[in-house]
C-alpha cells in the first residue's frame, strides 16, 4: 500500500447501482486521491464517473474520478471494492446468484491480481461469504487482505430498526451482527445497547425477536419493494466505511467477513466477526466468549457457508 495518504488509490469494480453508490460515497468523503470505476460495459463507467466528478464543486471534494473498461487504469490500487455481478430480484435468494456470479468474480480477481498485487480486497458481490472465499483462493493473497462486506450493512439495518422501535437517534444505538450474510445471520441482543442502556431492558423479548427477523430479511424486504433490483445505497456506503478505515489507517472496529483459523472455535471459512481494519487490512479479529445459544446459532451460519463453498467446487 502507498505510504503517502494523499496518493492513495481506490478502485471500484462494477458500475451498477452498488458500485456507483460506493463511488459517490467515496468521493464525497475524499477517501482517496484517485477513485477508479471499472466495468465491462463500454461508456457506463465513463459516464457515471464524469457525472460524479461534476458534483465536486457542490460537495467540495477533490478526488479524481476515472471511469474505464481497462483494468490497466486500476494499476497500483491500495483498496479494491468488488461489486461486480448480478443483483437479486424478487423470489431469488442470495444462493441463487452463486453459479452466475462466481464466474464473474474469478475473472475480476485475476485482473486485480495482475495490476494491483498489494491491494486489500473488499468483496460485496452476493452471496458474499462464498464469493470472498473464492477471491481468497483465486488471488493467493494473505487472508488479512481479503475481506467480505456484510456485517457493517447488517448491523446498520439492525441499529436502524432498534432506533425506530424506540424513537431514538440511530447514532446512539450500538449493536453487532455476526455470522453469514443471510437468513442465518446472528444479531446479538445481549451486546446491543441504546445510550449505554442494554436493549433487553428497553424492549420485550417479542419486540426484539421481530427486529431480529426483520434484520435477517432486511435485503429481501428491499428487493420486494424495488421489484427489479436490490439494496444499493447502504451497501455502497458500508463498503466505503471499510475502505476508508484501511486507506486512512483508522483502526475502526467493524463487523466483516474474515477468514477464521480457530477464532470462536471455527476454521476454514469466511464469517462475519468484529475486526480491526487498518492499513494492512484486517489487523486483528476481536474474539470474545459466546453463550451456548450464540455458539449454536453461529454453527448454523458456518454450515450454510460451507454448503455455499462446496457448491462452487473449491
Amino acid at each position: 500500500m502507498n505510504e503517502d495518504k494523499c496518493s492513495r488509490k481506490l478502485t471500484i469494480v462494477g458500475a451498477g447501482a452498488v458500485g456507483t453508490s460506493a463511488a459517490q460515497w467515496a468521493a464525497s468523503r475524499t477517501v482517496a486521491e484517485s477513485i477508479v470505476l471499472v466495468d465491462v460495459v463500454e461508456g457506463i463507467p465513463q459516464g457515471k464517473a464524469l457525472d460524479l466528478a461534476q458534483a465536486s464543486p457542490l460537495l467540495d471534494f477533490s478526488s479524481v474520478l476515472t471511469g474505464t473498461n481497462n483494468y490497466a487504469d486500476t494499476a497500483d490500487s491500495d483498496v479494491v471494492i468488488i461489486a461486480a455481478g448480478l443483483a437479486r430480484k424478487p423470489g431469488m435468494t442470495r444462493d441463487d446468484l452463486l453459479e452466475k456470479n462466481i464466474r464473474i468474480i474469478r475473472s475480476v480477481t485475476n485482473e486485480i491480481v495482475r495490476y494491483s498485487p498489494y491491494a486489500c480486497l473488499i468483496v460485496v458481490t452476493n452471496p458474499i461469504d462464498a464469493m470472498v472465499y473464492s477471491v481468497f483462493k483465486e488471488s493467493g493473497f494473505p487472508k488479512q487482505r481479503i475481506i467480505g462486506m456484510a456485517g457493517v450493512l447488517d448491523s446498520a439495518r439492525y441499529r436502524t430498526f432498534i432506533a425506530h422501535a424506540l424513537g431514538v437517534s440511530p447514532s446512539d444505538v450500538t449493536a453487532l451482527v455476526m455470522g453469514i450474510h443471510g437468513d442465518n445471520m446472528l444479531p446479538l441482543t445481549r451486546l446491543a445497547s441504546v445510550g449505554g442502556v442494554p436493549l433487553e431492558d428497553l424492549l420485550s423479548r417479542e419486540e426484539i425477536e421481530k427486529i431480529i427477523l426483520r434484520t435477517q430479511h432486511g435485503g429481501a424486504e428491499i428487493v420486494q419493494h424495488l421489484k427489479t433490483g436490490s439494496a444499493f445505497s447502504t451497501p455502497g456506503l458500508a463498503a466505503v466505511e471499510m475502505a476508508q478505515s484501511i486507506l486512512q489507517n483508522q483502526m475502526r472496529v467493524l463487523p466483516c467477513a474474515a477468514y477464521l483459523e480457530g477464532e470462536f472455535g471455527i476454521s476454514g471459512v469466511f464469517l462475519g466477526v468484529p475486526v480491526v481494519l487498518g492499513r494492512n487490512g484486517i489487523e486483528r479479529i476481536l474474539e470474545f466468549e459466546l453463550t451456548p445459544e450464540e455458539r449454536t446459532a453461529l454453527a448454523t451460519s458456518v454450515e450454510a457457508v460451507r454448503k455455499q463453498v462446496a457448491a462452487i467446487g473449491i
